[in-house]
């Protein structure tokens, strides 16, 4: 019997399960295509993240300083390791245009097992 917390034999199947993956994904939101590409590009050259994608434009919804607010953003979404998260986050939040930037980190639960090898062999610092 296989344990949930155990990878997979890699000639059988293709995914590690559990909080075992050790891999991230990181979403940020910004006011602009560029600052996004920005964010993303300065995240992976400095190997806190192995890719980002960026979507948008998104439309957000939200309260800020007691007045209801809407607009349109970018959303980046990072992929690192537990151990580069902090310097990851960081790096973010010192780069961010906003005040109160969104920084929220997702455990990957499952996924390929050659995927999540490659994230952690690209992200080396932290």
């Amino acid at each position: 019997m296989e344990s949930v917390d155990r990878p997979r034999d890699r000639a059988r199947g293709t995914a590690l399960t559990g909080a075992l993956t050790g891999v991230l994904t990181v979403l940020t939101t910004v006011d602009s295509a560029e600052v996004a590409r920005e964010l993303a590009r300065d995240a992976v050259e400095a190997r806190l993240a192995a890719c980002a994608q960026i979507s948008g434009p998104v439309t957000s919804v939200y309260r800020w300083k007691d007045e209801l607010r809407s607009g349109q953003e970018w959303q980046v979404l990072l992929k690192t390791t537990e151990a580069a998260y902090p310097a990851l986050e960081a790096a973010l939040i010192a780069a961010h245009p906003y005040d109160t930037p969104e920084v929220i980190a997702t455990p990957v639960v499952r996924g390929s097992a050659d995927y999540l090898a490659w994230v952690a062999a690209e992200v080396t610092a932290g």
